[in-house]
């Protein structure tokens, strides 16, 4: 909007990190023209995505909140000293078999598509592949991912309550 564009589209839940929702921001006007078009109604946002949209708006006006709050944030808002101690902790938990190193991951998505973030990943001994599809059929299934022909997981996307649940799963 500050580069003059008349109309923004984005999707509330990889730009926010709220529900799934099309955005359309802009001018009045050309909002005003888009909001009159015969799709605009059959696109509607239903009134709980909106409500849930509303609550994602508001955690917003409070930035340290917004963090604690909304996952995705607070993953890309980790501390380095946070995500070692985590991923030092899983590697403790799981045993010789996992050693923590430093790697990059991709934020992906709509709204940070080639944003590369740094840090600890714990890295898995073992045939990556079969790892990986272990760990996808476990209950629940753990989702990890596979660089250099190792088996990573990423303590960004761990909570420190999930370090014993993921250690289970990987010791079997």
């Amino acid at each position: 909007m500050a580069a003059g564009a008349a109309l923004v589209c984005c999707s509330g839940d990889k730009l926010l990190g709220g529900p799934q929702a099309g955005l359309i921001v802009g001018r009045r006007e050309a909002v005003a023209v888009a909001r009159a078009h015969p799709l605009a109604r059959a696109l509607r946002i239903d009134k709980l995505s909106l409500a849930s949209l509303e609550a994602t708006l508001r955690l917003y006006r409070d930035p340290e909140r917004a963090v604690r709050e909304i996952p995705v944030l607070a993953m890309l808002a980790a501390d380095e000293d946070a995500l070692a101690a985590r991923a030092g902790r899983l590697a403790a938990a799981i045993g010789e078999r996992a050693q923590v190193i430093r790697a990059s991951a991709k934020v992906g998505g709509g709204a940070l598509p080639l944003l590369e973030l740094k840090g600890p990943a714990v890295a898995l001994e073992g045939e990556p592949e079969a790892l990986a599809a272990a760990l996808r059929a476990h209950d629940p299934p753990v989702i990890a991912r596979i660089h250099d022909g190792r088996l990573l997981l990423d303590p960004r996307t761990l909570t420190d309550e999930d370090v014993p649940l993921v250690a289970r799963a990987v010791v079997g």
